[in-house]
C-alpha cells in the first residue's frame, strides 16, 4: 500500500514519471494534481504467462491453418483424414461453406460495437437500458427456437439462462438507479476522451484478424465431419483459445483506458499543462509490452469469478431465513471474495498507472477499497453486470444471425456454428463496452485514493456518491449488529436449555 501514500512535489513531463501515485489528502487539503513524485521503473511482469500465452497463439494458429486448409476448395488437401478413418465417420464438407456463415456473425458484431462507440455520447444509456430489460426475452425467443428445432439440451440452457437473468434483474432492480448514476458520469469522462473510442476501434479491428484466421479454422474444424463428439471438442478447444485471445484484448483496452482516466482526474484535465505528452501512445506501449504477462495471466480468471461474484451476491440478497441454504451460499461467498482479493477488475488501473504484477495490483486495490470502506459501494454497484449483459445481448444477435443462415444451408450445423458465431459477437461488442467499464474502476480507484479528485471533476456527483457509501456503510452495521444479537440470542437458548 506504500505506493497509493507517496507524497509529492513535482510533476514530470513524460509518461514514466507520471506513473507514481498521488498525493493522498484525508482532510482533502491539497489536491493530487499537483504532481506524482514517485518515479515508477518499469520492468516486465509476469513473463511466465506472456511466454505461455504467446506459445498459444502460435499453437493455436498454426492447428486454424491447418484445419482451415485442409479442405478448402478440395476435400482432404493435407490428408489429415488417414489418421481418422476407421474410427470416425468422415463426410463431404469443404471450409468455404461455412466460412462465410462465420464471416456474418463478425460483421454483425463488429457493427453493433462501432454503433455503440458512434453512439457513446448520445444514447449510450439508452442503450444500456434497453440490454437489461430486453436480454430475458432474447434468451426465452432463443430457447423456444432451440425446442422449436429439436434441440433440446440448448433449449433448456437457453431457458435456465433467461430465469437466471430475470431473477437477477428482480433481484438488483433497486440498484439500478445507482448504476446508471455511474454509468452516465463514465460515459461523459470517455467522450471528453476521443482517443479513448480510437483506441477500442484499433482493437476491434485487431480482434476481426485473428477471427478471420479463427473461423477459417473453425469452419474447416466444422467442414471435417469426423462426428459431432469430436467436432464438438475440437470446437471448445478453440472458443477457449478465442475466449482467452479476445480477454486479452479487451483488458489491453481496459489498461490504457483505465490509466488515462486516472491520470486525467489526478492533473484536473485532458488540458492540464501537467498532462504527460503522448499519453496514449505510451500508456499503449506499456501496455503490449512490460505490462502485457499480467494482462494475459488476469485475462484467464478474472471475467469467469467476477461473474460468479454477480450471481452470488443477487441470490444472497434473496434467500430469506433458509439457514441451510444460507450456509452453503455464504461458504460459496466467502470462497468467492477470497478469490476476488487476488483477481479483481480493479487491478488494471494499477498495472496501466504503476506497472505492478497482477497479484499485487490486485490485492493493493482490495486492500485500499477495504480500508476506506469503498468497497461497499462496489459491492451495490451493477455496472459491470450492466454492460456485461449488452456483450451478451450484442452475442446473441450475432449468433442468431448466423444460426439463421446456417438453417437454410446446413441444418445440421446449426447449434455447432451459432454458439461459437456468439462467442465471435459476444467478444467484439465487449471491446466496446470495456471503455466505458475502464472508466468506472478509474473513478472508484480516484474516489477511495482521494475523493477530492472526484469533487473536483464533479461536486455533484460526488455529493451523490458519497450519500450512498454513507448509506451502505450505515446498512452493513446494522446487518452486522442484527447477526450478533441473533446470535447471542442463539447462545442464550442453547445455555437455557443446557
Amino acid at each position: 500500500m506504500n505506493d497509493f501514500r507517496s507524497s509529492s512535489s513535482s510533476s514530470s513531463s513524460s509518461y514514466d514519471s507520471a506513473v507514481g501515485p498521488p498525493q493522498a489528502n484525508a482532510m482533502g487539503s491539497q489536491s493530487s494534481s499537483q504532481g506524482i513524485s514517485q518515479i515508477v521503473s518499469r520492468c516486465w511482469r509476469d513473463v511466465f504467462w506472456l511466454v505461455i500465452f504467446i506459445a498459444h497463439l502460435v499453437v493455436v494458429g498454426f492447428a486454424l491453418g491447418v484445419f482451415g486448409l485442409n479442405r478448402f476448395k478440395q476435400l482432404d488437401r493435407l490428408n489429415i483424414d488417414k489418421y481418422t478413418m476407421g474410427f470416425l465417420e468422415n463426410k463431404d464438407g469443404l471450409t468455404e461453406d461455412y466460412w462465410p456463415l462465420y464471416a456474418v456473425a463478425g460483421g454483425v458484431g463488429a457493427v453493433l460495437g462501432w454503433t455503440w462507440l458512434f453512439l457513446l455520447g448520445s444514447r449510450a444509456t439508452q442503450m444500456m437500458k434497453f440490454s437489461v430489460h430486453i436480454l430475458t426475452t432474447y434468451l426465452a425467443v432463443i430457447s423456444v427456437l432451440c425446442f422449436w428445432i429439436e434441440q433440446f439440451f440448448w433449449g433448456v440452457a437457453f431457458a435456465i439462462g433467461a430465469a437466471l437473468q430475470f431473477l437477477y434483474v428482480i433481484s438488483v432492480i433497486d440498484r439500478l438507479p445507482f448504476t446508471m448514476l455511474v454509468l452516465q458520469r463514465a460515459v461523459q469522462m470517455v467522450w471528453d476522451l476521443p482517443e479513448i473510442t480510437r483506441v477500442a476501434s484499433l482493437f476491434m479491428l485487431v480482434m476481426l484478424l485473428w477471427l478471420a484466421l479463427w473461423s477459417f479454422g473453425a469452419a474447416g474444424v466444422v467442414a471435417l465431419g469426423i462426428g459431432d463428439s469430436g467436432l464438438w471438442w475440437l470446437l471448445v478447444v478453440l472458443s477457449v483459445s478465442l475466449f482467452w485471445t479476445g480477454a486479452v484484448l479487451c483488458n489491453i483496452v481496459h489498461v490504457v483506458v483505465s490509466g488515462m482516466v486516472f491520470l486525467v482526474l489526478i492533473h484536473g484535465g485532458r488540458e492540464a499543462s501537467s498532462m504527460p505528452p503522448k499519453l496514449v501512445m505510451s500508456s499503449l506501449q506499456h501496455a503490449v509490452t512490460t505490462s502485457f504477462g499480467s494482462i494475459c495471466y488476469g485475462s484467464l480468471f478474472t471475467a469467469a469469478i467476477r461473474t460468479l461474484r454477480w450471481e452470488i451476491r443477487g441470490l444472497r440478497s434473496k434467500i430469506g431465513n433458509n439457514e441451510c441454504l444460507l450456509c452453503c451460499v455464504d461458504f460459496l461467498f466467502h470462497l468467492v471474495e477470497f478469490l476476488v482479493r487476488w483477481f479483481n477488475k480493479y487491478a488494471y488501473v494499477q498495472i496501466g498507472v504503476y506497472g505492478k504484477s497482477f497479484n499485487h495490483s490486485a490485492k493493493d486495490a482490495w486492500e485500499l477499497f477495504q480500508s476506506t470502506g469503498v468497497e461497499a459501494l462496489i459491492a451495490y454497484d451493477c455496472s459491470g453486470a450492466v454492460l456485461f449483459m449488452g456483450t451478451v445481448l450484442g452475442g446473441l444477435i450475432s449468433g442468431t444471425c448466423a444460426a439463421i443462415w446456417t438453417r437454410i444451408k446446413h441444418p445440421e450445423r446449426v447449434v455447432m456454428v451459432g454458439s461459437t458465431a456468439m462467442l465471435m459477437g459476444m467478444i467484439l461488442v465487449g471491446l466496446a463496452m470495456v471503455v466505458v467499464e475502464s472508466a468506472v474502476t478509474s473513478i472508484y480507484i480516484c474516489y477511495a485514493e482521494d475523493p477530492s479528485l472526484i469533487s473536483r471533476w464533479d461536486a455533484a456527483f460526488f455529493a451523490q456518491i458519497s450519500e450512498k457509501l454513507h448509506q451502505r456503510l450505515q446498512h452493513r452495521s446494522a446487518r452486522a449488529r442484527q447477526v450478533l444479537e441473533n446470535r447471542i440470542d442463539q447462545i442464550q437458548e442453547e445455555a437455557g436449555l443446557a
